[in-house]
């Protein structure tokens, strides 16, 4: 990873430390196991677009969730286009940009997309 990857990864951090970062298809594995223990989702998200800006706008502005009870990835889909790839392969989740999947026990149990992403969506599934 460059020096200017560090840096956007650790301003991106800085603004949302309960996100994490995928960048990488070997930490798939590690998020669905991780799932069976609290749900995982992730935020698949194209900085050149303006919906998606959008919906991580809403979901910044109104982030209440306690990383206790879920972790939460954001997958930059410019930098890391594989990783959304293998993504639908293995999760069999059709490729939209935005796109918000839950998993739950190595699953997918909800996945929306573009102006549906919200958080409300997130606590109707975890409650």
């Amino acid at each position: 990873m460059s020096f200017l990857d560090n840096l956007k990864k650790a301003q991106f951090e800085d603004i949302l430390p309960a996100w994490k970062v995928l960048d990488s298809v070997d930490q798939l594995a590690q998020l669905k196991a991780d799932s069976f223990i609290k749900p995982v989702a992730i935020f698949k998200h194209s900085t050149a677009c303006g919906v998606s800006a959008q919906a991580k706008f809403k979901l910044e502005q109104g982030w209440d969730i306690d990383p206790q009870t879920m972790d939460f990835y954001y997958l930059d889909l410019l930098q890391n286009r594989a990783v959304s790839n293998q993504i639908a392969a293995e999760l069999g989740v059709t490729h939209q940009s935005p796109q918000l999947i839950l998993l739950k026990d190595g699953q997918p149990v909800f996945h929306t997309s573009h102006h549906r992403i919200s958080l409300s969506g997130l606590h109707n599934v975890l409650a």
